[in-house]
């Protein structure tokens, strides 16, 4: 039986990186790889795919190269480097068990051979384990989950599936020669890389491919359709506007991959949690649960190539026992310059023991985190953002307080954050300005993370979604119903609540339903109607951050009205019982809420005696305002048309008006005119082929000289 220093099982960028280093440094290893071919991951991208080298600011130290270029350019380089380095492959091998202990494992082949190493190095990755859509029909032959060459399609209605990385590369490359439609469950491609991000936004909106998306958009089922149409495949789709059917003759559904877990566990490694999305627990050495097996590359959370091959070459540094730091330890000591005296490590595990809900990482997770994130150290009473900014970045508390002025009308009262906690998740979840102006206290200490950072956390590690929305939930209900009230006596308020989404039209209640509960809004809007001389008359808009459905807890009748979400919109459930015990134990909240509740009630009479006036709000949730925050409306009965509002916006914007008073549609005398609406998720600033529409803290929305004059804002 052959005996080795390292066996290195796969050979995707990590463990190629580590067979490679070992050949370079003469040590006795064997890589060991199921496909004929190295690199199989790589080797399945679409033919001619430009592979990035990110992250730039990365250096390189593996003996491999690799620099941005095609997928055949970049294989041919892996393969000489494997044969001039003489490392020891073994192709079309595959390994059935791994046993043992340091310095005595055992791996089991396929072929009936077994190998023994003193270490393991996993660098199996996840291809082979391609996610599904979870959806009846997903297995039919029109659906496939890989693409292989994309000049093989031409002249066919294709559906891309998916967000990230290879969903719009593919996407993009099959658009010259085929219509295509990419499919984004959200409204932004938040975990794509910078790069592919705007390439994606340029090809939706160039004249020369043939690619639409449809965001909020997630598959209902498919299904085969026979001879009598041209198309093969029809999807229902599940869309902002409702349900929608789509004929095509592919569907291809870049869904990502889940680990290979129950091969990993068979090895005896431990998973961070039951989730079928988590990764192994490593070390900073990428060493697993069990002593002497190493896990690299995607499968430790790594999917970067150049983080990889960097993983690779380290592991078998930490194998030797030699003590080398991580290529990215000088970016982070250069973060890490506004806490002087304190080593990189220790700095890491001081942020992470401080904030508790990135512990549910891995360490290697974290520390792409923190590359992505700033550390701050502001003087006291300096002004981390203030109230109605349109930044979006999520601000954690290291050290010190921070001081939340919630309410505008009495300085007095502030909210204060200690360490640990986490503000600015408003702006992550709801799209809408900030609601209060923070200050810094002494000897504060803060990591600000961009949101499209934080986003891709929460898409990928299902702890940290649940801990944002617990702290969404509790500071809702505190900033909307209950303000004072603190978080213990709200705990089973909480821990009842439900976070339901809504399409554009569907019914949170019906006018005469028995009401059970109440809904707070914690993201778009809903109208209230109600049915007046056999008409359905709109009563009145609720935004986001206002609550619906009080009136019947309170009442104890049946719901007076129907509310409908204006726009997609998601909404916060609380338990009725639950809240009418909160306003039995709070008079001040009980008061607050029996406030709003005749404010309503008398609205909800007053409109119910001019019906008419329903008709406007109606006129204006169809043109798109329950998205907005700001809306310049003009009345048209005294509206003179001397345009000094036009002037102003010019004089305002560097001689270029924002305003067309003339453009836009008009309700009795109620006009909208063509201007900026400062909406939740401005669509002019998405659908920027050339990302020249940028807003400011302040609000203003401006374009920058990279305008290509698509008229498309």
């Amino acid at each position: 039986m052959a005996k080795f220093k390292v066996a290195i099982v796969g050979s995707g960028p990590g463990g190629l990186g580590a067979a490679c280093h070992a050949a370079e440094l003469d040590v006795s290893h064997v890589l060991l790889e199921s496909a004929p071919h190295l690199s199989n991951t790589v080797y399945l991208y679409q033919k001619g795919k430009h592979v990035m080298a990110e992250p730039g600011v990365l250096p390189l130290r593996s003996p491999v190269p690799f620099q941005a270029g095609k997928r055949e350019e970049v294989l041919h380089g892996w393969a000489k480097s494997a044969q001039d380095l003489s490392a020891n492959l073994k192709l079309s091998t595959e390994v059935k068990s791994i046993t043992g202990q340091k310095g005595a494992f055992k791996l089991e082949l396929t072929k009936g051979e077994a190998v023994e190493a003193e270490a393991v190095v996993l660098g199996i990755g996840m291809q082979g384990n391609l996610r599904k859509m979870g959806v009846p029909g997903d297995d039919l032959p029109m659906v496939q989950y890989q693409l292989d060459d994309p000049d093989e399609y031409h002249g066919e209605t294709i559906l891309v599936i998916g967000a990230g990385d290879a969903a719009i590369e593919n996407a993009i490359a099959l658009s010259n020669q085929n219509q295509v439609i990419i499919v984004n469950r959200k409204d932004e491609f938040s975990r794509a890389k910078d790069g592919n991000n705007q390439a994606i936004l340029a090809a939706i909106e160039s004249d020369k491919v043939n690619l639409d998306c449809l965001y909020k958009t997630t598959p209902d089922n498919v299904v085969e359709i026979g001879d009598e149409s041209k198309h093969a495949a029809a999807i229902t789709l599940n869309t902002a506007e409702g349900t929608t059917r789509i004929e095509c003759d592919r569907i291809i559904a870049r869904l990502g991959a889940i680990p290979p877990r129950k091969f990993v566990e068979s090895c005896g490694v431990q998973f961070s949690s039951d989730d079928p999305t988590a990764i192994p627990a490593v070390s900073g050495t990428y060493e697993s649960n069990v002593p002497g097996l190493y896990i690299v590359g995607a499968l430790a959370g790594y999917p970067l190539i150049k983080q990889a091959l960097n993983q690779g070459y380290e592991v078998i540094e930490y194998i030797l026992g030699n003590d080398v730091e991580p290529a990215d330890t000088p970016l982070l000591r250069e973060k890490f310059k506004v806490v002087p005296d304190r080593s990189v490590d220790s700095m890491l595990d001081f942020i992470k023991n401080r904030l508790r809900y990135l512990r549910s990482l891995t360490a290697l997770q974290f520390r792409e985190f923190i590359l992505d994130s700033v550390l701050h150290a502001p003087l006291p009473g300096e002004v981390i953002f203030e109230r109605n900014d349109y930044t979006n970045t999520v601000f954690s508390v290291l050290e010190g307080q921070v001081y939340i002025d919630v309410n505008p009308e009495d300085p007095t009262s502030l909210v204060t954050l200690g360490r640990s906690e986490f503000f600015g998740e408003m702006g992550l979840i709801s799209g809408r300005r900030r609601t209060a102006t923070v200050t810094a206290g002494e000897n504060c200490l803060l990591v600000e993370t961009p949101r499209r950072s934080m986003l891709k956390l929460i898409a990928s590690v299902p702890q940290v979604q649940r801990a944002i929305d617990e702290t969404f939930l509790m500071r809702a209900i505190q900033a909307n119903i209950a303000p004072g009230v603190e978080a213990e006596k709200l705990k089973e308020l909480v821990e009842t609540a439900e976070v339901m989404k809504f399409r554009p039209g569907d019914v949170l209640f019906n006018e005469g339903e028995d009401g059970d509960c109440l809904y707070l809004i914690r993201s778009g809007s809903v109208t209230v109607s109600r049915i007046i001389d056999g008409k359905d008359v709109v009563l009145a808009y609720v935004p986001a951050g206002q609550y619906v459905g009080e009136m019947a807890l309170i009442s104890d009748a049946p719901r007076s009205a129907t509310v409908r979400a204006a726009v997609a919109a998601d909404v916060i459930k609380l338990d009725g019982k639950m809240f009418m015990d909160l306003l039995a134990r709070e008079e001040f909240v009980r008061n607050k809420v029996q406030q709003v509740y005749e404010t309503r009630l008398a609205k909800e009479m007053a409109m119910a005696a001019h019906p008419e006036a329903g008709g406007i709000i109606s006129f204006l949730m169809q043109q798109g305002l329950g998205e907005a925050t700001d809306v310049l409306l003009i009345d048209e009965s005294l509206c003179i048309r001397c345009d000094f509002c036009e002037r102003a916006c010019a004089a305002t914007h560097g001689n270029v008006s924002r305003l067309d008073r003339e453009a836009g549609p008009t309700f009795a005398n109620v006009h909208v005119p063509t201007s900026c609406r400062h909406c939740e998720h401005p669509h002019c600033m998405k659908d920027c082929p050339s990302d020249a529409i940028h807003r400011t803290p302040n609000g203003e929305v401006f374009i920058d000289d990279k305008c290509i004059g698509c008229g498309n804002c």
